[in-house]
């Protein structure tokens, strides 16, 4: 599957002064790790894992929906239409969502 490879680098434009981030191919794209966490990715759309306690605040935003990779929905994780990232700041705010969560981890 192939992903969007402008929306990765405005990602990583994002991420850059981010300490311990790592990218990593899974969900048929490119995810964004922090120490060793999922934060977000690009598959066909934008992926971020909020977390369970963040879920239902991320899915009243709007152009969320939920994560049903597996057929089966994903409590903490979301996607969002590009119509919900097209500014930069859109972007950010859900970028820092997903490095939130992922740093609320203990790192692996």
């Amino acid at each position: 599957m192939a992903y969007d490879e402008g929306l990765v680098e405005r990602i990583r434009q994002i991420m850059v002064d981010i300490p311990a981030v790592t990218e990593k191919k899974m969900f048929g794209g490119l995810s964004f790790m922090v120490a060793g966490n999922y934060a977000c990715g690009v598959a066909d759309t934008l992926v971020v894992r909020v977390g369970k306690e963040n879920h239902e605040a991320a899915m009243a935003q709007p152009y969320a929906r939920i994560m049903d990779f597996t057929g089966r929905p994903m409590k903490g994780w979301v996607y969002v239409d590009a119509e919900g990232y097209e500014e930069d700041a859109e972007l950010a705010s859900w970028v820092q969502q997903g490095v939130d969560h992922a740093r609320s981890l203990p790192p692996k």
